[in-house]
C-alpha cells in the first residue's frame, strides 16, 4: 500500500528557498526591549540560554526615521550584530503605520501632521489613533522607511534575518471600518473587479463562500447587509496596502514576509476586536490584496490554543504562532503544534520579562524539538501527530493503519495525587512520529499512550482502576468460578515490544539511555511521560493472536 510521507520538521515549505532553513524555536521580545543598545546587548545572550534559535525582536518605525527623510540604523545594527554573536536568527517585526491597531509607534512627525497623514474615524466622526490606510501619503511615508529597513536588511544581514513581519495586528477598533472621507470615497466605488474575478477561482473558507454573491456590484450586494461587510472592505484595502509594502520589499530581497492576527475571540463582534486583520475567515480577502505573503500567523493569547492553532493551519496557509501566551504550558503547546501541524515556528510573548517557572518549560520542548529535528533531517517520519491535553480535553485516539492508538492525559492514570487534588491540571503535550511499521518516538510531557489493534479496541471495556492500576473492586465472584459468558476472543492484539528512553544527537543518531519495560510502561499496557519530566521514548511493538 502506498504511503504517504509527511514533511520532514526540518523541510519548511517556503515561498522563497534559502531562508528558515530550521524550525523557528522562538520568542518574542517585550514591546520596549529592543529601544536601547544596552536592552539589546543584555537581552540576546539570556535568549540564547533559554534553548531559543530564533528572537521575534520589533523593528520601530520612529526609532529609524525619528526625522523626516533621515534614517538611523543603530538599533537595527545592533540586534543583528549580537544576534550573530549568539548564534540566533532574527524575524524583524515592522512596527511601521500600525501596532495593536493603533499608529503609536509612527514617528512624532508623522503623528502630529494629521492633514498630511489623515485618520481613521468612525460613523460619527470620531478621529482615531489609526492611520488612514486609503491615504497615499500615510502609504509613502511608511514605504519610505519599510523600504529603507528592507534594503538595509538585505546589504547587512541577511545571514541573521529570517522573516519579516509587516505591521502588527493592523485592524480597526471602535468601529468595524473606517468612515473618513477617503474611505468613503473608496466604498462607493463599490467592489473591485478584480476582487471579484480572484474570488470566483479560489476554493473560499467557507464562512466567506456563504456569503459571496458574483453578481453584485456593490459591496452590500456581494458580501451581504451588515457589520460583517464593513469587516471584508476593510480586509481587502488593509491587505492592498500590505501587498503594496510586500512589492516594495521585493525590490530588495526575497526573504519571506507575513502579517500577525489579534484573534476575534469572546463573541466579540468586528470593532470590538481588531476588525479585518488577517484573521482565518478573511483569509481569501488577504491573498487576494497581498499574495506576497508567506502566510497569516495568529497570537494566541485565549484558552482553547489547539483550536485556534487548528484553524489556521489551512491547506493554503503554514502554521506560524509568532505570539503565544508565556507560561507554563506554552512547551508543550509547541509539542502540539509542530507534532500535529509541521508548524513554521512557536513563539512566547514577552519572554524576556517572564520567570524562569514560565520559560522552564519552554526550553525543555526546544531541547527535544532540536534533537527531533537532527532526526528528522535523517529520516523523515512517515507519520507526524501532536497531542495537546488539559483537565476538560483529556484524550485523543489516532487511527493508524489498523490501530487504534490512545493518548491521553498522565493524570488520566489513578496513581498521581495531583489528578485528584483538587488543583488545575497543567498541559500534557507531546508529539508522536512514526519511523517504521511498529516503530514510534514519542516526545513531550504529561501524556500516556496505549496501542490496540482496531478489534481489541473496539472489544475495550470502560474500567475503574485504583491507585494501583488494577480493579479499583472486585466483582464479588468466586475465585475459580466460570466467568459470565462474553464474546470469544477472534482478533489480533498489539504488544510492547520494548520502550527506551534515548537522546539524539546533532547527526540525529538516537543514542539509548535506559529501558521502561517494567513499571514504567506498566508492564506493557501503556507508553507514559509523566507531568514534569521532558523524554523522547523510542517504542517499538509487535502483534500477536
Amino acid at each position: 500500500m502506498r504511503r504517504t510521507v509527511v514533511l520532514s520538521l526540518l523541510a519548511v515549505v517556503l515561498a522563497v528557498p534559502g531562508y528558515c532553513q530550521r524550525l523557528m524555536l522562538g520568542g518574542e521580545l517585550s514591546n520596549s526591549a529592543a529601544t536601547s543598545v544596552e536592552d539589546i546587548d543584555e537581552v540576546m545572550p539570556r535568549m540564547k540560554a533559554l534553548g531559543l534559535n530564533t528572537v521575534l525582536v520589533p523593528a520601530y518605525w520612529e526609532f529609524l526615521e525619528p526625522e523626516e527623510g533621515k534614517m538611523e540604523f543603530t538599533l537595527i545594527d545592533r540586534t543583528v550584530r549580537r544576534a550573530r554573536e549568539n548564534g540566533l536568527q532574527v524575524v524583524f517585526l515592522w512596527f511601521g503605520a500600525w501596532k495593536n491597531s493603533m499608529s503609536c509607534y509612527a514617528p512624532l512627525w508623522f503623528k502630529q501632521d494629521t492633514k498630511r497623514f489623515p485618520r481613521a474615524r468612525t460613523a460619527d466622526g470620531k478621529p482615531l489613533e489609526i492611520a488612514c490606510c486609503f491615504s497615499e501619503e500615510v502609504f509613502r511615508a511608511d514605504c519610505r522607511a519599510f523600504g529603507a529597513l528592507m534594503q538595509h536588511i538585505s546589504q547587512t544581514a541577511g545571514d541573521v534575518v529570517a522573516m519579516v513581519q509587516v505591521e502588527n495586528e493592523i485592524g480597526m477598533l471602535e468601529d468595524a471600518r473606517d468612515h473618513s472621507r477617503l474611505a468613503e470615497e473608496a466604498y462607493r466605488k463599490g467592489v473591485p473587479r478584480e476582487l471579484v474575478g480572484f474570488l470566483k477561482r479560489q476554493k473560499l473558507h467557507p464562512w466567506l463562500a456563504a456569503r459571496f454573491n458574483s453578481g453584485g456590484s456593490t459591496w452590500k450586494e456581494v458580501f451581504g447587509d451588515d457589520i460583517h461587510t464593513d469587516e471584508i472592505f476593510m480586509a481587502y484595502h488593509y491587505a492592498k496596502y500590505v501587498g503594496r509594502l510586500c512589492e516594495t520589499a521585493r525590490r530588495y530581497t526575497s526573504m519571506p514576509l507575513y502579517v500577525n492576527a489579534a484573534m476575534n475571540s469572546r463573541g466579540r463582534q468586528p470593532g470590538q476586536y481588531p476588525s479585518a486583520g488577517p484573521l482565518a475567515h478573511l483569509i481569501d480577502l488577504w491573498h487576494a490584496g497581498a499574495p506576497q505573503l508567506l502566510c497569516l500567523a495568529p497570537d494566541i493569547y485565549d484558552t482553547g490554543f489547539k483550536s485556534w492553532a487548528d484553524q489556521y493551519a489551512l491547506w493554503n496557509n503554514r502554521l506560524f504562532i509568532p505570539e503565544s501566551r508565556c507560561c507554563e504550558n506554552s512547551g508543550a503547546r509547541a509539542m502540539y503544534a509542530f507534532g500535529e501541524h509541521q508548524a513554521l515556528g512557536f513563539s512566547p510573548f514577552a519572554i524576556d520579562q517572564a520567570s524562569p517557572h514560565e520559560t522552564a518549560s519552554v526550553t525543555k520542548a526546544y531541547s527535544l524539538l532540536r534533537q527531533i529535528e537532527a532526526l528528522a533531517s535523517r529520516q523523515a517520519p512517515l507519520l507526524s501527530k501532536g497531542m495537546l491535553f488539559d483537565q476538560q480535553d483529556k484524550e485523543r485516539v489516532i487511527n493508524d493503519e489498523g490501530m487504534a492508538v490512545t493518548c491521553r492525559h498522565y493524570f488520566t492514570l489513578p496513581w498521581d495525587p495531583r489528578a485528584t487534588d483538587g488543583s488545575t491540571w497543567p498541559e500534557g503535550g507531546a508529539m508522536l512520529l512514526k519511523l517504521a511499521r511498529n516503530e514510534y518516538l514519542l516526545a513531550g510531557t504529561g501524556v500516556v499512550v496505549a496501542f490496540a489493534s482496531e478489534y481489541e479496541k473496539a472489544r475495550e471495556e470502560q474500567k475503574v482502576l485504583g491507585e494501583d492500576g488494577f480493579a479499583e473492586a472486585g466483582n464479588g465472584q468466586t475465585p475459580g468460578a466460570a466467568p459470565p459468558p462474553s464474546r470469544p476472543f477472534k482478533g489480533p492484539r498489539i504488544g510492547i515490544g520494548s520502550v527506551d528512553e534515548v537522546s539524539i544527537d546533532e547527526t540525529g543518531a538516537m543514542h539509548y539511555v535506559r529501558r521502561h519495560n517494567g513499571d514504567q510502561d506498566h508492564q506493557g499496557r501503556h507508553v507514559r511521560i509523566a507531568c514534569g519530566d521532558w523524554k523522547i521514548l523510542h517504542i517499538r511493538l509487535y502483534r500477536y493472536e
